[in-house]
Order: C-alpha cells, then sequence, then structure tokens
C-alpha cells in the first residue's frame, strides 16, 4: 500500500536545517499555546505494529477506497512531467508502496514537522493522517509553505461523524455498567471547520467535500480488531487504556441493539473529508471587485419569463 502521505515535485531543495524533535506532553511544538490532544510516539508505535502485521494488506481496505474516490480532475498535471516523489511517515515500519517509474525517496517526518525550504513542491497528497495532528491549522500552514505558488494540495481526512455508531455504543455501556465513560473514540474535525482552516492557512480556490464509507462487520469486536489493523485506534492523551468485559459485552449488546441489521451485522460509519487548495499565484483568476456587478440579483428571477413583447 501506498504511504501514508505524499509529497510529488518535479525537483526538491535540500532538508530544511535545525529540526526540532517532537513536543512534549501538555503542548504543541508546532504553535504557541496549542494543546497536546494526541499522544504521537502511541500513534507511531500504532503504525509500526500494524505495518509489521503479516496480514497487514487485509486492513487497507478503507484507504483504497479512500484513493478510488481521489477525484483529481480539476489539476491540469501531467504524470509524465514528476521527476522526483517523496513518501513521508511518521513510523519507520513502511509497508512497501507500489511499484512505479518515478524517482521515490522515502523521508521518516512528522505531519506537523515537515523537514522541507519552502517553496520546494509543486502537488503535495496527503491520505487519512491529518486527523491525528495537535495542531491541524500548523500543520497546513506547513505545507502551503512547501508547496511553490500555485502549487496544489490535495488531502483527505477522517471528519466529525467517523465511528459514531461505536462511541455511542461504549458510551452507554459504561454509564450502565460504570457509572461514567471515558473516550474511546478521538475526536474529529468538521467539514465546516476545515474550511475555516485551508482558507486561514493562505490557501485559495478551496474545494472542500464529504463522503461517508459505511462498512459492516459481524460484531463491535470486529470494528475494534480492524481499527487496530488500520492504526486508527485512538491514542488521545486522556483515552482509558483497557476496558471492563462486561463494558465491552454491554456495548456489543447496544451497538446490535441499536444499530444492527437485519442479517446480523453492525456498520461502522467513516466521514472522510476531501479537501482541495492552490497556494495563491498572480495568474490565478481572481474575484470581482466589489461593486463591479452589471446584473442585479433581482433581475435573475425574470430570466426564463416569457416576453410581453409583440415580436413584430
Amino acid at each position: 500500500a501506498e504511504m501514508s502521505s505524499w509529497i510529488w515535485s518535479s525537483w526538491c531543495r535540500s532538508l530544511r536545517p535545525g529540526l526540532r524533535s517532537g513536543p512534549s506532553r501538555g503542548m504543541s511544538g508546532s504553535g504557541r499555546g496549542t494543546m497536546n490532544v494526541f499522544n504521537r510516539e502511541m500513534k507511531r508505535k500504532q503504525k509500526s505494529w500494524a505495518a509489521s502485521l503479516p496480514d497487514s494488506h487485509q486492513y487497507d481496505y478503507l484507504r483504497d477506497e479512500v484513493r478510488a474516490a481521489d477525484d483529481l480532475s480539476p489539476l491540469t498535471f501531467s504524470l509524465d512531467s514528476v521527476e522526483r516523489l517523496f513518501m513521508t511517515d511518521v513510523s519507520r515500519q513502511n509497508p512497501a508502496h507500489r511499484p512505479t517509474e518515478i524517482q521515490t525517496h522515502r523521508v521518516l517526518a512528522d505531519e506537523e514537522f515537515l523537514p522541507f525550504r519552502e517553496n520546494t513542491f509543486d502537488l503535495v497528497l496527503s491520505s487519512l493522517t491529518l486527523h491525528w495532528t495537535n495542531d491541524l491549522p500548523g500543520a497546513l500552514r506547513q505545507i502551503h509553505q512547501v508547496l511553490k505558488p500555485d502549487g496544489v494540495f490535495v488531502g483527505a481526512m477522517v471528519g466529525a461523524e467517523t465511528l459514531f455508531e461505536l462511541r455511542c455504543s461504549l458510551q452507554l455501556a459504561e454509564m450502565e455498567r460504570e457509572g461514567g465513560f471515558s473516550p474511546h473514540v478521538s475526536p474529529y474535525t468538521t467539514v465546516t471547520d476545515l474550511g475555516n482552516l485551508l482558507g486561514q492557512a493562505g490557501f485559495s480556490m478551496l474545494t472542500v467535500d464529504i463522503d461517508e464509507v459505511q462498512v459492516y462487520y459481524p460484531g463491535i469486536m470486529e470494528v475494534m480488531t480492524d481499527l487496530q489493523g488500520m492504526a486508527e485506534s485512538s491514542c488521545a492523551w486522556n483515552r482509558k487504556s483497557l476496558l471492563h468485559r462486561d463494558s465491552i459485552l454491554a456495548a456489543a449488546a447496544v451497538y446490535q441493539e441499536m444499530y444492527g441489521s437485519n442479517t446480523g451485522t453492525v456498520p461502522a460509519s467513516f466521514h472522510i473529508l476531501y479537501m482541495i487548495g492552490w497556494k495563491p499565484h498572480e495568474s490565478q483568476a481572481k474575484p470581482a471587485k466589489r461593486g463591479s456587478a452589471t446584473v442585479s440579483f433581482g433581475d435573475l428571477s425574470k430570466i426564463n419569463q416569457p416576453s410581453n413583447k409583440d415580436p413584430s
């Protein structure tokens, strides 16, 4: 399977010197005062463990679905012009990427600390990794910086309503069995917030879309097992490391009762946010100046109305 975060370029300058190490617990190093929600070291270990599984390819179906749904039709580049491909990941134990004739370089890098100089790449692709960053605004700003003017960023990340069935089932079960609940599903970004963050990062000509992928499983244990195989288990600092057996059994019953299908399977919903943003350039189309319109919105309703004038 391809690496989870891709960076394509016609050429690359030398790595940016003086890279900082990862942030300590409590604050994120990529933005002042940014709360550290996710344990990035744990996410690295989860990815390494998932990549070491002998049947790791069996858990790629969600990423394969996201890749199949990618729509690059607005882009006007040709793969024939791509000279080098840079594939980055936070884990050293990465699955082998698919064969390509393009010269490929693997770079061990954190999404929150991109080790590249400004104005380096023509295209940056990111697939299902940005939802684990502590400083999403800072990560988007860094992507904007490493792009050349008129360069484009294409990304896909998990959205806010992902795994709502699992979240609700676990919370209701723990409330009933333990008198309270702990978060087991990580918080995700909404589609409206994502559009605002892309604009604040400096991107123009934005396209943001959302798609729902629903996968059916025999039960809640299969859902959680596959999330581990995907390296998509929660790595939030406030997560509860262990689930009581009684709570798991209760959650399985709640899951089946509330969301189960007639065939006995249960769904898991993945809301995928797709985004395209361009780094501004003088050649790009610009909005017309305010007040330059020559047609009133009030006249739009009259377009399809028949004329009362005598055709003769």
